[in-house]
């Protein structure tokens, strides 16, 4: 994606105690909101607009606000505006049908970024628990673990019942399932016998600590393939909910993290098995347009990452694979399919595996409404989102839900256990391996 000309900052109305227009670093970039035509065929993809049919909740309607606020027609604090950005799921539906190539995304977490900053610091983040999760648990992942741990316990010993009957239900039923024992990245090296090339994997956060066995599962299927892989300690959270929650600086903080691991670590590929933080990392350039010694840095960096799927779609895969007999449907990750647009490869890989039945879900590209920290900020919404992912899972009556991305395996799970429905879900890595151990073959573990 490239980097956009800024907008002119306008000059706030002090005398009426409103904000007008942006100001400094990281405004909504005129140059792509002008872009927009005013066509309308962002409607019919825009989640929110699905579920509301109202003008300001589509693509559309906001990108008509942000430019209102630049030219100084509305306050940058206005209660509406402020609704509008956060209703949006950056989920980049609407980015993909444009027949203009408007960047929605940009817009949108830079709109976020400038109401964050002209917001009181003590009401940035909402809850002070928010607060601590966006800024301390994502840049120490130590933390992350140990709080992973307390969770694991209480999972374990039937405390979490017990949290949910004292009113703390939404939070329960949103934590993922903790991992027996933790992918955590300590600089390991995987060797491939015959090795064509050399692989880092991206062991972000929420992954090293409830989907450690998508990590494994990655590892083996990289080495099935003739990739090493390597696991630097030094990386860490990919940014991105930072940057959805209008926290660009801090976004950028980690992003030089990962670049300056990935370029010590000497290898090939950056390969990635959730779909929001390969979106994330491949849209790095975008927090560095300013910053003409990252920049370039940036650049080749996203240019070398890749999920998970189109490596292992580009590789020649051993025909050797053991059936799995089972019904499944795919439920698309919004940052897999509509911001780096890979939809292909992961029903190819689905359809390598014998006995395995795809069978297409209505709506499969809506989002489920997870999008990172979405069902914290925006509960209503993402409800509504999350059952009618469920209804349209249920109307396919499959025995295993195959995804690519932990928000939406998260969201997906809880609102199948709401309903109970018991239907596994399952990462398409996980899928792939189970076939390929299947078939009798040892391969060392991670």
């Amino acid at each position: 994606m490239r980097c956009k000309k800024r907008v002119l900052p306008q000059k706030s109305n002090l005398a009426s105690g409103m904000t007008h227009g942006f100001s400094g670093a990281d405004q909504p970039s005129s140059e792509i909101f002008n872009q927009c035509i005013r066509c309308g065929l962002c409607l019919p993809s825009c989640p929110t607009y699905l579920e509301t049919f109202t003008e300001t909740s589509s693509p559309r309607g906001r990108i008509g606000l942000i430019k209102a606020v630049a030219e100084g027609r509305l306050d940058l604090l206005a209660p509406g505006f402020v609704a509008q950005m956060s209703e949006c799921l950056d989920c980049r539906a609407c980015q993909a049908v444009c027949p203009s190539g408007v960047a929605y995304g940009q817009l949108v977490e830079t709109a976020r970024t400038q109401i964050r900053r002209a917001q009181p610091e003590e009401s940035r983040d909402g809850s002070a628990a928010r607060r601590f999760l966006l800024r301390t648990i994502f840049a120490r992942l130590d933390l992350m673990r140990a709080v992973a741990s307390v969770v694991r316990f209480a999972q374990v010993t039937g405390l979490a019942a017990l949290a949910s009957r004292l009113g703390l239900q939404p939070y329960v039923a949103l934590a993922p399932r903790i991992s027996r024992r933790f992918f955590v990245p300590r600089d390991q090296r995987f060797q491939a016998p015959r090795a064509q090339g050399l692989a880092m994997l991206h062991a972000g956060c929420v992954m090293q600590v409830a989907f450690a066995r998508v990590h494994e599962a990655t590892v083996r299927m990289l080495i099935r393939v003739g990739l090493s892989v390597v696991v630097p300690s030094t990386q860490g959270c990919c940014g991105a909910i930072a940057v959805h929650a209008g926290d660009l600086d801090f976004g950028r903080e980690l992003a030089k993290r990962n670049i300056e691991a990935f370029e010590r670590s000497g290898a090939d590929v950056y390969v990635v098995n959730a779909a929001g933080c390969g979106s994330a990392l491949k849209e790095y350039p975008t927090y560095f347009c300013d910053d003409p010694a990252w920049l370039p840095r940036a650049q080749r960096f996203s240019a070398r990452v890749r999920d998970v799927v189109e490596v292992l779609d580009a590789m020649e895969l051993d025909s050797h694979v053991g059936r799995i007999d089972a019904t499944v449907t795919y439920q698309e990750p919004c940052h897999l399919v509509h911001a780096q647009r890979i939809s292909g490869a992961p029903r190819r890989l689905l359809q390598k595996i014998p006995g395995l039945r795809l069978i297409e879900m209505n709506e499969s590209a809506v989002c489920c409404g997870g999008a990172g920290i979405y069902n914290l900020a925006e509960p209503v919404m993402s409800e509504r989102l999350r059952q009618r992912k469920v209804r349209n899972i249920a109307a396919a009556q499959p025995n295993i839900v195959a995804t690519a991305n932990p928000g939406c395996a998260i969201q997906v799970i809880a609102g199948l256990r709401a309903e109970r429905i018991d239907v596994r879900v399952a990462h398409i890595v996980e899928l792939l391996d189970e076939a390929y151990g299947a078939y009798g073959e040892t391969v060392t573990r991670a």
